[in-house]
């Protein structure tokens, strides 16, 4: 009976002073695989924009259509404060991400802003992707540079 009131008494001392970790392994597995998909798809408009990849109409409106759907997956689950790179180990998000969200959603939204300027002229011609392409990269590193570590 000691141990049981021990075990208990240790227990809600750790949460109490919020040593017990959360596991936000999913939530991170998830953003990660966020974050593929978008490479997967920005590679494919890349190479085709930079001629690497033969121009093809249908699989550049595909890629600028997965893009446009991957910016509108509501960022709070996958986004949970405490699953920055000072808390758990495996990512490179800082804790800027929650201390300046606003600034970190619109980001976001000029991602998905950016994706649906390629949705609309991807399947228009390898000349129209690199101009969107720019502005594709740009929201990528503006949010990069400011709410993901180094390396």
């Amino acid at each position: 009976m000691k141990k049981q009131v021990f075990a208990l008494a240790t227990a809600a001392a750790l949460i109490a002073t919020g040593a017990v970790a959360q596991d936000y392994s999913a939530n991170l597995k998830a953003r990660q695989g966020q974050f593929r998909i978008m490479a997967l798809n920005l590679g494919i408009l890349g190479g085709m924009a930079q001629g690497k990849i033969a121009y093809q109409a249908e699989a550049a409106q595909r890629a600028a259509d997965t893009l446009v759907a991957v910016s509108h997956i509501d960022p709070g689950p996958l986004w949970p404060e405490g699953s920055d790179n000072m808390s758990i180990d495996g990512t490179r998000a800082m804790p800027s991400i929650w201390d300046e969200n606003a600034d970190f959603l619109a980001k976001w939204g000029a991602f998905g802003d950016a994706a649906a300027g390629m949705q609309q002229v991807a399947a228009t011609g390898q000349e129209a992707l690199g101009p969107a392409m720019g502005k594709l990269g740009g929201a990528c590193k503006a949010c990069h540079d400011k709410h993901r570590a180094p390396q």
